[in-house]
């Protein structure tokens, strides 16, 4: 049995994974499991100036958002905010130990299948993470075939990751927007370039992107919203290019077979942490917030679902 496995295995036992830092909290679930490095190179960082202050500011309309599905309703915004401390601290943690992950300020939230809740995680994630002093954050909308980042925001029509890529007269820098939320700002999907956005984000460019937008800030952590593993070729390069991971599976509901194809597409080179979305809990009556959907992709019915089997 792998690693990932006797993971998955405990959470549905209820039992704490071996050296695990995520507790169990109501409505997400957390475990992490690391992994060594085995050769992960840093992007090269050697004469990058730095990245201007963001042109445009734009407010975070958390009930704009809320109604998107990426927040919580407000009535449930501290419990929330509670239970996202607990998923950003090993994260930071892997951050400062450089041999566990190398390139541990680019985060890749991603999932097996749509509906997974991983926008969600990826939305809130960034806003935790943005409450830390010594730290800024930049949410980058990675899913340039269904940037719902970018359309909450407003930012639907504007240049971005994708626009960057395709056009090297662009300062990436340039593109980013800051928020109201202090330490927070946004790279937006960009226009859509669909028949060539796999090829634009494997190109050598992309590693230059990445490598200033991290040089030019050296406390700055990249999280990308990606899109679901087993549903697109954009999420696995970006999956190579991430120092951390996290995998969203949705509880209940994702086969099995799904979690371990999706983390078989990820390797073994690199933190990996599953968080364990829309648990139900007596306690908490928790239902879950969002869904997912566009990506024209049956769920499999085979296969048994990740649960916990306290909520049975």
């Amino acid at each position: 049995m792998s690693l990932i496995e006797r993971a998955i295995q405990r959470v549905r036992d209820g039992a704490p994974h071996a050296g695990t830092s995520f507790p169990a909290f109501a409505g997400v679930r957390a475990t992490r499991a690391i992994r060594p490095s085995e050769g992960a190179d840093g992007l090269a960082v050697e004469s990058i100036d730095a990245a201007p202050e963001p042109r445009r500011v734009v407010a975070i309309d958390r009930v704009a958002l809320a109604d998107a599905g990426l927040l919580p309703p407000p009535a449930e915004a501290a419990r929330f905010a509670r239970q996202y401390r607990r998923v950003k601290f090993p994260l930071i943690e892997a951050l400062r130990d450089r041999a566990v992950a190398p390139r541990g300020n680019l985060i890749l939230i991603a999932s097996a299948l749509p509906g997974e809740g991983k926008t969600f995680t990826a939305t809130n994630l960034a806003l935790s993470l943005a409450r830390e002093r010594d730290v800024e954050v930049l949410l980058v909308d990675g899913d340039v075939a269904k940037p719902q980042i970018s359309a909450a925001l407003g930012l639907g029509d504007e240049p971005g990751l994708i626009d960057a890529l395709a056009d090297a007269s662009l300062d990436v820098a340039s593109l980013i927007v800051g928020t109201d939320v202090r330490h927070l700002g946004v790279l937006p999907a960009g226009r859509a370039h669909e028949d060539s956005a796999t090829e634009l984000l494997s190109s050598a460019r992309m590693k230059d992107l990445l490598a200033r937008l991290v040089a030019s800030r050296p406390n700055r952590l990249v999280v990308f919203d990606s899109p679901p593993l087993l549903a697109t070729t954009e999420s696995h390069v970006l999956a190579r290019l991430a120092g951390q991971i996290v995998l969203v599976v949705r509880s209940g509901e994702t086969p099995r077979a799904a979690v371990l194809a999706a983390v078989h597409t990820l390797g073994d080179h690199r933190p990996i942490g599953v968080v364990l979305n829309h648990v139900r809990r007596e306690t908490a009556g928790y239902h879950g917030y969002g869904a997912y959907g566009g990506y024209g992709r049956e769920r499999a019915d085979d296969g048994e679902p990740v649960t916990d089997e306290r909520t049975q």
